[in-house]
């Protein structure tokens, strides 16, 4: 029949031969790789160390529970951080002085320490021969409702604006 064709049946049977051997060595490299697969897939559904998947998973769960406890605990820390900042005293200023002519060594001082929102205090330490007086005068929005020396008046200018120097770097 192919011989009517003008097709040497000898060629075709040799042609077939070849496609079937090819055939044969792709059949035979795809069950090489399906049982590496199935070894893979076994492996990883047996776990490492015999355990079982599930087991890991569910170790991962935990892990996870436990570092969202650690993230709302840490979240609540940074809440009380940040409360406490806000009320804390950022703004200072310090001015060493003599009070008294006949004192040398500037061992008086006056201390200004406000927060935010330029609330705090005053603390003027003065000292002579006799003794050592401190005063602590109260300030509130940057103001205060008491006589201020020359140095009282500095160290509060000083401590209004030292932060807002520093955040305008």
């Amino acid at each position: 029949m192919f011989e009517d064709l003008g097709v040497n049946s000898d060629y075709l049977i040799l042609a077939i031969l070849l496609l079937l051997l090819g055939l044969l060595f792709f059949n035979m490299v795809m069950l090489m790789k399906y049982h590496q697969l199935r070894d893979k897939y076994t492996e990883f559904m047996r776990g490492t160390n015999g355990k079982s998947l599930e087991e890991r998973i569910l170790a991962r769960f935990k892990q996870i529970d436990k570092l969202n406890d650690r993230i709302d605990d840490t979240i609540d820390r940074v809440k009380l951080l940040e409360d406490a900042r806000d009320t804390s005293f950022k703004k200072i200023a310090i001015q060493r002085y003599d009070a008294f002519a006949e004192m040398g060594g500037k061992l008086s001082y006056s201390l200004c320490l406000l927060n935010d929102d330029n609330d705090g205090f005053i603390m003027t330490s003065m000292h002579n021969r006799e003794g050592c007086y401190t005063y602590v005068k109260e300030v509130i929005k940057g103001n205060t409702f008491v006589i201020l020396s020359e140095e009282e008046r500095q160290v509060l200018e000083e401590a209004r604006s030292s932060l807002d120097a520093i955040q305008s770097i």
